[in-house]
């Protein structure tokens, strides 16, 4: 349809489907640039997480997609067809791209942007120990970039960025014959082609509005809403979607403590609350709370970023103390069923990735609750279907098996960290025969508590009452620090 573009200042977002109008703002742009690239290449920075899965949609979308990458070793998996991280079907899609010359990977950022209309900066923006975005690969990747750019390339942000980050570059650049605009992604580890395929809406924002059209041309064809605004707006629709679930997943996981103090059921609570359609089933489910590469670092830059303008953002302040409880609460669970004591008793723990369908261990919960444990002294043996080659150099005194049934051998207790669907479907009465004790602690609320007590087993959840032993031995009283920093705990 016919959209209206022309005016100045700048606009707030409005849905595609009911027009749009995005001004130029004379500060950041001179206007729409002369367009001599090719829009039907497009240079991707970084072969990541999310770059390589935006590369092989645009890709499988018919596009010419240039990877670049400095790590040898991942580029040499890209350009052989395969994908150096796990996420189900990429390994696939990227061998038909690359069998079909539609993608391909290279070193030099000149061979990668050259004639490239779009370029897709998809490099990683780590915390730094103050809970602020590292932008120092945003900016290496930009700063060669644009001196490769052909006059009308636009360079799209896809890294997640603090607001007004993507203003900054454009102004960093010193290239007027070059927009800059804010491109999001909303993926989900283990479900990210999907995503790409259906995504949920499509997000463009910046200040020149011919550069935000032809960006937003890259999702043609696909069915989904699209929001066009202004770059500040765009990056904080990415961090506000992270910071919402991040801070959903903390109240229920409160409510969830709650549930355990005055002996409500929180598999209830949360379907309940969940039937209300302002409020939603997803991510309603208690359990040891976030991890991964995006909810711990976007939360905290955004509290810090917002710390930065004056403002305290108490909410997610609290959101991310709650974060950080949880895992605590969960070894708390493990101590108490034990007696109070762990020193010398071995503790099996299931699931080592932040999430099922992924490798990436990046502030898993796994990892603080096995060192937590190996600190007060217990044995840990741990496994993971995709993650053990990840977590050997983190985990160096935990004994990684590849089998399940081989962790839980001789093990006093069982903690299901990771809701894989291989744990879910264990044969629970042959793990309590290979154990050595009768805990089992469900850190996702996925397992069939009454069945593993049928079978003789003790277990314990987050948010429900113990079931099978008394309710002093994995309860729901929250551990208290002795002086030492060692939970002081009821022993029933």
């Amino acid at each position: 349809m016919a959209t209206d573009l022309r005016g100045s200042g700048v606009a707030g977002c409005v849905r595609m489907a009911t027009g749009l109008r995005v001004r130029s703002a004379s500060r950041y742009s001179a206007g729409p640039v002369a367009h001599s690239a090719d829009d039907r290449v497009i240079c991707v920075i970084g072969a990541g997480y999310v770059g390589l899965v935006t590369a092989a949609g645009l890709a499988e979308a018919g596009r010419e997609v240039r990877v670049v990458e400095i790590d040898p070793g991942r580029r040499a998996a890209v350009a052989a067809g395969r994908s150096p991280i796990h996420e189900p079907g990429l390994d696939g899609l990227l061998a038909e791209s690359v069998g079909a010359g539609r993608l391909r990977a290279v070193a030099g950022m000149e061979a990668g942007v050259e004639g490239a209309g779009i370029v897709v900066i998809a490099v990683g923006t780590p915390p730094t120990p103050e809970g602020e975005a590292d932008l120092s690969q945003v900016h290496a990747a930009v700063d060669e970039a644009v001196r490769h750019a052909a006059p009308g390339t636009v360079v799209a942000m896809k890294s997640t960025v603090p607001p007004g980050t993507t203003r900054s570059l454009a102004r960093r650049s010193r290239r007027e014959d070059v927009a800059f605009v804010m491109f999001p992604e909303f993926l989900r580890e283990g479900s990210a082609l999907e995503d790409v395929r259906h995504p949920s809406r499509v997000v463009v924002g910046g200040e020149d509005p011919e550069a935000v059209r032809r960006v937003a041309a890259l999702a043609d064809g696909v069915d989904a809403e699209r929001v066009l605004c202004d770059s500040v707006s765009a990056e904080l629709i990415k961090y506000g979607s992270n910071a919402f679930l991040a801070t959903k997943i903390s109240f229920i996981n409160e409510m969830a403590q709650l549930c355990e103090l005055t002996g409500g059921d929180i598999g209830s609570v949360a379907t309940g609350m969940g039937l209300d359609p302002r409020i939603g089933r997803s991510f309603l489910n208690a359990g040891l709370g976030w991890g991964g590469s995006c909810f711990p670092k976007d939360v905290r830059a955004l509290e810090t970023s917002a710390g930065y303008h004056g403002q305290s953002f108490w909410l997610l302040k609290a959101a991310i103390e709650v974060n950080s409880q949880q895992r605590r609460r969960f070894t708390g669970k493990l101590i108490r069923g034990l007696g109070g004591v762990v020193e010398g008793r071995r503790i099996a723990i299931l699931g080592l990735a932040f999430k099922p369908f992924t490798d990436d261990l990046r502030q898993a919960p796994a990892i603080d609750v096995i060192r937590h444990l190996e600190d007060l002294g217990a044995e840990v043996v741990a496994t993971d279907p995709v993650a053990l080659d990840g977590a050997r150099p983190l985990l160096q005194r935990t004994r990684l098996v590849v089998d399940g049934y081989e962790a839980v051998a001789g093990a006093d207790a069982v903690g299901l960290v990771t809701e894989w669907p291989e744990y879910r479907g264990l044969d629970w009465a042959r793990v309590l025969e290979l154990m050595r004790g009768r805990l089992v602690v469900d850190g996702r609320n996925c397992l069939d508590g009454e069945a593993i007590v049928r079978l003789g087993g003790i277990y314990a959840s987050m948010g429900r009452r113990p079931l099978g032993g008394p309710a002093s031995a994995a309860g729901a009283a929250e551990p208290s620090l002795s002086a030492e920093g060692i939970p002081s705990l009821p022993l029933g």
